[in-house]
C-alpha cells in the first residue's frame, strides 16, 4: 500500500478546491445578474411605419417612425433616410418612443424636404443577438426616380466575410465546450485513471483553448457583425465598449470569466487529482502482488526507508482517504458549476431567452447543452482511449454506456420541448427554414443513435466475461513473477539479485526478455548485459524504463489485435464523424429565425395587407384599325408565392377585343428581380380572355407589370403599370 499523501499535497489540493469553488460561485453570481437583465424577445420584424411603405404624402414629414414586433437594440445612425439623389436627410439620432406593449424607434428629418421618393434603410439587433435589417420607400408629393443605394444583407450587418467568420467562431465555441466539459466529465464519472492519459489531457486542454479563443474572437467580431460589417472595425475600442454593454456582449465576457475558473479546474484535475489516482493504482497493484518470492520493486526517490518494499500492505491514512474523497467531490461540484455556467451564457443570450416561456426554456436549454457535451465529448474521450490508450476497461465502457443512454433520454425530452416552442405547428416544420433544418438535425440524431446501438452491442461483448479476463491476467502475471522468483533463488552466493535479474530478464531490442549468452536479434555475438553493482539506481531506472516500454508495446499490440475493441473503435469513430455534422447543423439552427416567429410575422403582414385579388388596367393603342382598348388584369390571391392571372382585352365600348398576341412580364425594381415572363393561354373560345396558372411572385412589394398587345402583324404596343403584391 502506498504511503500517505504528503501534507504539502493535501494543502495544495485543499487550496485549489477552495479557489475553484470561489471562482465558480462568483461566475454563477455574475450569470445571475445577467439573467436579471430582463426577458428578451425573438427575431424582430418590422410591423409598421409612419410614413407607411409605398405611401404618397402631401406634406413632408418631420420624422420617420418604425414599429417592431419584438424588442430591438438600435444605435444612432441605425435608421437612414435618403433623398432621391441618395443624400441623407435624417439627423442620425434614434429615439425610443414606444409605450407599454409597443416597440417603436423614431428618427427626425431635416426640414424642407422636396418632392420625390425617399428611401428608409434600417438595421437592428434582436434581443436574441441576431441582426435584422430592411428598407422601404415613401414619396412626398409624387413618386420619382431615385438613385439611393441600399446595401444588401450580405454587405452589412450579419453578412459578408465578417458573418462567415462569426459563424465559424460560433461553431468553434460549441465544439470547444463539448470537448472541455465532455472530456472532463468522462474522467470524473467514467474513468478516473484516465486523468493521467496524455490523450485525454490534450483533448480537454484543446477544448478549453478553442472555447477561449473563439469567445474572444466573437467578442471582437460582435461590433462589425451587428453594425458596419467591416473587418477594419474589429479593433474599434469604442465599438467594443458598446458591445460589452449589450446582453450578448455581457454573456461573452461572463464566458471568459468562467473559463478562468475552468483553467484552474483542469490544472487540478490533471495535476493533484491525476497524481492521487496514479498513487491509488500503484497501491492496488502492490496489494495484488504475491507476498512470498515476489520481485522487489525499486524504491522511489524520496520514499521512506520504513516504507514496506515487499508488497506488504500498510495501513491507509484515514485523513489521506478523506482528502482524496473530498478532492473528487470538490472537483465534481466545481466542474458542474462551471459547466452549467458556461451553458447558461448561450441560454441567456440566444433563442432560449426569447419568445414564450423563457423562465422554463432557459434551464431546459442548459440541460440540453450539458447532455450534448456529456454525450459527444465523452464519445471523443472514449475514442482517444481506444486509439491511443491506455485501453479502457470494461467498467469504463459500461459506465459511459449508461451515461450516454441517460444523456439521450434528456436530449429527447428537452429537444421535444424546444421543438414545440420554436416551431409551434406542423406546417412550420416544413414551410420555414428553421423547421427544415430541425428535420435534418433529427435525421442526423437518428443516424448517430443507430450507430450507437451497434457500439452498445460491442460494449456488451467486451464486458460479458470481465472476471475471466481479470483471472487470466492475474495468472499470467503470477507465472511471470514465479519465473523471476525461481531465477532469483538460483543466484549463487554472493551475487546480487539485481545482477541476476539483469542476466535473466534484460529485454532485448524487441522488448522481449533475453537470456545471457543467447544470440542478439541482429546476429553476431551474444548480448552481454552491463554489469551493475548492488543498489545501482541508474541501472534500476534503466531497467524500469525498458520494462515500461516493453509493456507499452505489448499493450499496443494487444489493443490492435483485439477484434472487439477494434470494432468498437470504428463505430465510435463513425459516431464522432456524424456528430461533427450534427454540430454544424445545430450551429446554423441557432442563427435561424424560429419557425413560430416566422409564421407570426407572416400573420402580421397578412393582417396589415390581407391581400385579395389585385386588379389593374392598362390602356393601349397599337395604331392600327381597332387597335384601341384596355387590358384588365386580375392577380389572385395577390400575395407572394403562387398566383393566377386573368387578362381581358376590351374596346372603348366595352366589347371584347380579339388580339393576335398578348404578353405580360413582372419586374420588382426594389430587389432587381425580373423580368418574369408569364405564359398566357386563351380561355376556351371566349374572345379576348387569357389565363396564366402558377404565376410565382416570390416577394412582396411594388411590381412593375409590362403588358404587350399585338392586334396585327405590324401593330403592337407595350404599356406598363404597377401592382402591389402583399
Amino acid at each position: 500500500m502506498s504511503s500517505p499523501v504528503p501534507g504539502s499535497l493535501r494543502t495544495t489540493s485543499r487550496a485549489a478546491v477552495r479557489t475553484l469553488s470561489v471562482l465558480a460561485a462568483a461566475a454563477a453570481a455574475l450569470l445571475g445578474v445577467l439573467a436579471l437583465a430582463g426577458p428578451a424577445a425573438a427575431h424582430a420584424a418590422l410591423t409598421g411605419s409612419d410614413p407607411a411603405e409605398g405611401a404618397v404624402v402631401d406634406d413632408a414629414p418631420r420624422q420617420v417612425t418604425l414599429d417592431f414586433s419584438e424588442g430591438v437594440a438600435m444605435s444612432d445612425g441605425a435608421i437612414r433616410v435618403l433623398d432621391p439623389r441618395g443624400a441623407r436627410v435624417d439627423t442620425g439620432k434614434v429615439r425610443d418612443t414606444g409605450t407599454s406593449g409597443t416597440v417603436r424607434r423614431t428618427v427626425a428629418l431635416d426640414p424642407g424636404l422636396g418632392q420625390g421618393t425617399y428611401t428608409v434603410a434600417w438595421q437592428a439587433v434582436s434581443a436574441d443577438s441576431h441582426p435584422v435589417s430592411g428598407a422601404f420607400t415613401f414619396s412626398v408629393g409624387k413618386p420619382s426616380e431615385t438613385s439611393a443605394k441600399v446595401p444588401q444583407q450580405d454587405e452589412s450587418a450579419g453578412g459578408g466575410t465578417v458573418g462567415v467568420f462569426y459563424g465559424a467562431g460560433r461553431y468553434a465555441a460549441y465544439a470547444g465546450y463539448i470537448l472541455l466539459i465532455g472530456g472532463a466529465a468522462f474522467v470524473l464519472l467514467c474513468s478516473p485513471r484516465a486523468a493521467s492519459s496524455r490523450a485525454i489531457q490534450r483533448l480537454v486542454t484543446t477544448g478549453w483553448s478553442v472555447l477561449a479563443a473563439s469567445t474572444l474572437a466573437l467578442l471582437l467580431l460582435r461590433g462589425p457583425y451587428t453594425g458596419s460589417g467591416r473587418f477594419a472595425d474589429v479593433l474599434d475600442l469604442g465599438g467594443l465598449k458598446e458591445v460589452v454593454a449589450t446582453k450578448p456582449g455581457a454573456a461573452l465576457v461572463s464566458r471568459l470569466l468562467l473559463l478562468a475558473a475552468g483553467a484552474l479546474f483542469t490544472s487540478v484535475l490533471f495535476g493533484v487529482y491525476a497524481r492521487q489516482r496514479a498513487s491509488d493504482d500503484e497501491r492496488e497493484e502492490r496489494e495484488e502482488a504475491p507476498q512470498d518470492g515476489a520481485a522487489v520493486l525499486p524504491r522511489k526517490a524520496g520514499e521512506s526507508e520504513a516504507a514496506p518494499r515487499d508488497g506488504a500492505a500498510a495501513p491507509e491514512d484515514g485523513a489521506a482517504a478523506r482528502q482524496r474523497r473530498d478532492l473528487h467531490w470538490g472537483l465534481s461540484a466545481g466542474g458542474a458549476l462551471v459547466a452549467a455556467g458556461l451553458a447558461a451564457t448561450w441560454a441567456l443570450a440566444e433563442h432560449a431567452s426569447t419568445g414564450v416561456q423563457t423562465g422554463l426554456a432557459m434551464p431546459v436549454d442548459v440541460l440540453h447543452l450539458l447532455a450534448v457535451a456529456l454525450w459527444l465529448g465523452g464519445l471523443a474521450a472514449l475514442f482517444c482511449l481506444l486509439r491511443w490508450g491506455p485501453s479502457p476497461t470494461g467498467t469504463t465502457v459500461r459506465r459511459f454506456s449508461r451515461l450516454a443512454f441517460g444523456c439521450v433520454v434528456v436530449l429527447a425530452g428537452t429537444g421535444l420541448y424546444q421543438s414545440w416552442r420554436q416551431v409551434g405547428s406542423w406546417s412550420a416544420l416544413t414551410d420555414t427554414s428553421y423547421g427544415q433544418l430541425l428535420v435534418v438535425k433529427i435525421l442526423l440524431v437518428g443516424a448517430v443513435l443507430s450507430i450507437a446501438w451497434f457500439s452498445r452491442r460491442w460494449t456488451t461483448r467486451l464486458t460479458e466475461l470481465p472476471e475471466q479476463a481479470a483471472a487470466a491476467s492475474r495468472n499470467a502475471a503470477s507465472g511471470s513473477q514465479g519465473a523471476t522468483a525461481g531465477a532469483t533463488a538460483a543466484v549463487p552466493h554472493g551475487r546480487s539479485p539485481e545482477r541476476a535479474a539483469v542476466r535473466t530478464s534484460a529485454p532485448g531490442a524487441d522488448g522481449a526478455p533475453q537470456t545471457p549468452g543467447a544470440p542478439s536479434p541482429e546476429g553476431g555475438r551474444p548480448a552481454q548485459p552491463r554489469e551493475s553493482t548492488p543498489g545501482d539506481p541508474v541501472r534500476a531506472a534503466q531497467l524500469a524504463r525498458q520494462r515500461a516500454a516493453a509493456d507499452a508495446a505489448r499493450q499496443r499490440r494487444e489493443r490492435e489485435a483485439d477484434p472487439g475493441r477494434s470494432a468498437l473503435r470504428r463505430s465510435v469513430l463513425a459516431e464522432a464523424a456524424l456528430a461533427v455534422l450534427l454540430l454544424a447543423v445545430t450551429t446554423v439552427l441557432t442563427g435561424t429565425e424560429p419557425g413560430r416567429t416566422e409564421e407570426q410575422v407572416r400573420a402580421a403582414e397578412a393582417a396589415r395587407d390581407p391581400g385579395g385579388p389585385v386588379d389593374v388596367e392598362v390602356p393601349f393603342d397599337t395604331g392600327g384599325p381597332g387597335g384601341k382598348g384596355r387590358a384588365a388584369l386580375e392577380i389572385s390571391p395577390g400575395t407572394r408565392g403562387g398566383n393566377t392571372l386573368e387578362l381581358r382585352t376590351t374596346a372603348p365600348s366595352g366589347k371584347p377585343v380579339e388580339a393576335a398576341e398578348v404578353k405580360v412580364a413582372f419586374t420588382l425594381p426594389a430587389r432587381d428581380l425580373g423580368p418574369l415572363s408569364v405564359p398566357l393561354e386563351p380561355v376556351g373560345r371566349e374572345k379576348g380572355h387569357w389565363r396564366a396558372s402558377g404565376l410565382q411572385l416570390p416577394m412582396a412589394g411594388k411590381w412593375r407589370v409590362a403588358v404587350t398587345v399585338r392586334t396585327s402583324d405590324i401593330d403592337q404596343v407595350t404599356r406598363t403599370t404597377t401592382a402591389t403584391i402583399g
